[in-house]
């Protein structure tokens, strides 16, 4: 691996003592951040572990990646040790035991617009990256707590040059990113503009904080000062504030969860189950496509990209039907990634035809619910790390929205994430809605850390994406670019996305797009799209025995969170 020159820069503060000498790097690391990949680098470096490098890297895109992800919002994180053993683990913001199924319904029943309630307090759910972070520490971290926070407390302290994507980023969601005063004094100038391309931003107000949280422990976020300006940042909130208290945040616990894992082609697939629809949803696509030749179609050939959009829609309506917080719903995961059942369901594709209306299926164990009705999330950051141990962890952080709520409490923003719970809680026909607003519950994500294993049970690919519901798009299509196409990691993120949730098939504007969608078109899809630029996936690679970070272009260059 090479180490990044940042990374070499900061050997000598993240050692503990005088005695701790780094060594040679191991591994790989890629995320979405050149800083925030080379904090990750420099745990490796200093012998630390694949989660020590994760970690250090979440804890950084906090500071240099502010619009997508940090501790003010929550993760999964995938882990798998060299003998293939595999866990995961639940970072999702909970909502305020206030909350109840009319949380988002005005006075007459209906729901909020989303502008109303984005900024602002109603939106925030409680943080869980940080308790994520402690528990995956204990058992798999060998650096010290306090060394995962070195790059990050720096980058805070010292500065870093504003990229172009961010103070793009600053200027198209101004009202939100500069609603706190303190955000406007890092952010923006006098005359309310962000600050030019490579002015030095510092943070001395989240790098105290950082301070207090490596020396302290967790009990420095749920506890204390940091976690009582939460609460009162949220209830005294200058739009749509909301009713959380202290208590919610001090009873908040990340969960170890059992990772869902599926077969693709003698590969065993592993992702983030419930409150994540990732691992199901992406599970399904691969599931239906599995009888078709995509192998001798390849990513040239449009029949390739029909036969997966038309799997997405069916996977997409098992989705919006069955999944939520498995804590307070019954969710069918084994049903729905039944290969029994993916079989029958296949067989509504045709390579030739479009299906009609698609709706969604009946998976063993399921109980008859409603679709939920929710916006997109959108601010999301993925991650992955390989230690030279061969550990691997695959890990996605989100703040939900660009710049999360608004709202900033010691240096960094929280998160919008309730947001993603259906605004509705029955549908028309008075059943209920799996993922409906509750206290304590964890709104339904799309965020998809992947693991892949080969036949012979090595893990070859830790993969992942931002985007919203495009993440698991995003996941599927680089897992059957890697196994069917054989494409490298970076030749299959670099690849264009598709995406069909529904009846509309949206084909991302690149070179060659107007053509693809022509012949979708001709193929029998009437609602063929262009989408922009939201797209950004990060993985690492092992290739001939070695571990390769793979980049999304797009995350240098595009305006998406």
């Amino acid at each position: 691996m090479r180490l990044l020159p940042f990374a070499a820069l900061l050997l000598a503060s993240c050692a503990s003592t005088p005695s701790s000498q780094p060594i040679a790097p191991a591994g790989a690391v890629s995320s979405a951040e050149p800083r925030a990949t080379a904090a990750g680098e420099a745990m490796l470096a200093l012998g630390g572990s694949a989660t020590d490098a994760a970690l250090a890297t979440l804890v950084a895109l906090t500071v240099v990646e502010p619009q997508s992800s940090g501790i003010g919002g929550g993760g999964f994180m995938l882990r798998s040790d060299a003998a293939g053993n595999v866990v995961s683990y639940d970072g999702r913001e909970t909502a305020p035991m206030a909350a109840s199924p009319d949380w988002f319904l005005d006075e007459a029943g209906e729901p909020v617009p989303f502008g109303s309630v984005v900024p602002g307090g109603r939106s925030v759910g409680v943080p869980g990256n940080v308790a994520m972070m402690k528990r995956a520490h204990d058992r798999h971290g060998k650096l010290a707590w306090k060394q995962l926070f070195t790059p990050a407390i720096a980058l805070a302290r010292d500065g870093f040059p504003m990229t172009e994507r961010l103070r793009r980023m600053l200027e198209a969601n101004r009202d939100i990113a500069g609603l706190s005063e303190t955000a406007r004094a890092i952010y923006y100038d006098a005359g309310g503009n962000p600050h030019p391309e490579g002015t030095i931003l510092r943070n001395p107000e989240l790098a105290d904080f950082l301070e207090r949280l490596a020396d302290e422990g967790p009990q420095a976020f749920y506890r204390g000062a940091n976690a009582s300006r939460i609460a009162e940042t949220v209830r005294g909130a200058p739009v749509a504030p909301a009713p959380m208290q202290v208590s919610d945040i001090t009873a908040y616990e990340a969960k170890e969860r059992p990772p869902v894992c599926a077969e693709y082609r003698s590969h065993r697939i592993c992702s983030m189950g419930p409150p994540s629809s990732g691992a199901t949803t992406m599970l399904q696509i691969l599931g239906l496509v599995e009888r078709f030749d995509l192998s001798a179609l390849g990513p040239d050939h449009p029949v390739s990209w029909h036969l997966f959009a038309e799997a997405s829609r069916l996977a997409y309506a098992d989705r919006g039907l069955y999944l939520g917080d498995g804590d307070f719903v019954e969710v069918p995961v084994a049903g729905l990634v039944d290969p029994a059942y993916l079989a029958e369901r296949s067989k509504l594709i045709s390579a030739e035809r479009v299906m009609g209306e698609v709706e969604a299926g009946t998976p063993p164990g399921a109980r008859r619910r409603a679709a939920g009705e929710q916006p997109e999330e959108q601010g999301t950051s993925h991650f992955a790390a390989v230690d030279a141990e061969g550990n691997v962890v695959s890990l996605t952080s989100t703040i939900e929205s660009a710049f999360g709520s608004g709202l900033m409490v010691n240096g960094y923003y929280l998160n919008n994430e309730l947001t993603d719970f259906s605004f509705r809680p029955t549908g028309e026909d008075g059943l209920p809605v799996a993922n409906a607003v509750a206290g304590g519950k964890r709104p339904r994500s799309s965020m998809s850390p992947t693991i892949v294993f080969n036949p012979e049970g090595e893990a070859i690919l830790a993969v992942g994406a931002a985007g919203g519901s495009t993440i698991i798009t995003q996941t599927a299509k680089n897992v059957i670019a890697v196994i069917d196409w054989g494409l490298s990691a970076q030749d299959a993120i670099e690849l264009p996305n598709i995406y069909s949730p529904a009846d509309t098939l949206y084909v991302e504007e690149a070179p060659g797009s107007e053509a693809l969608m022509a012949s979708l078109r001709a193929m029998g899809h009437k609602d063929v799209r262009p989408i922009g630029p939201r797209f950004k996936a990060n993985a690492v690679h092992r290739i001939d025995g070695r571990w390769v970070p793979a980049f999304d272009p797009r995350s240098q260059k595009d305006v998406s969170p």
